[in-house]
C-alpha cells in the first residue's frame, strides 16, 4: 500500500509542476509562449489531466481558466494522499515507512 501511494504521488507531482511550469512562463514569455518549445513540453505533460477537468467542468468554465482547476484538484488530491500516506505510517510504524 506504501509503495502505491509513493506512485500516486509521484503521479500527481508530474503534472501539477508542469502547470506552475506554464503558468510561470505564461507570465515570462507573454503571446509568444505558444511558439516556446518547454511551454508545449509543459502542456503536453499535463494535457491528459486536463483534457479528464474539461470533460467533467461545464462549459460555462472558460477553457483558459481549466489549467488552473486543474492545478487546485490536484494540489487537493495530492494533500489527501500525502494524509493517506501520513495515516499509514503511523499505524505499521515510522520505521516500516523509511
Amino acid at each position: 500500500m506504501l509503495t502505491f501511494l509513493n506512485l500516486l504521488q509521484l503521479v500527481l507531482y508530474i503534472p501539477m509542476l508542469a502547470l506552475l511550469g506554464q503558468g510561470l512562463l505564461f507570465v515570462l514569455a507573454g503571446p509568444k509562449r505558444d511558439q516556446n518549445f518547454f511551454y508545449k513540453l509543459l502542456q503536453l505533460l499535463s494535457k491528459p489531466f486536463t483534457l479528464v477537468v474539461r470533460k467533467l467542468t461545464p462549459k460555462k468554465v472558460a477553457d483558459q481558466h481549466v489549467p488552473i482547476v486543474t492545478l487546485f484538484l490536484l494540489v487537493l488530491a495530492y494533500v489527501v494522499v500525502t494524509f493517506e500516506k501520513i495515516n499509514l505510517c503511523v499505524q505499521i510504524g515510522i520505521e516500516a515507512c523509511r
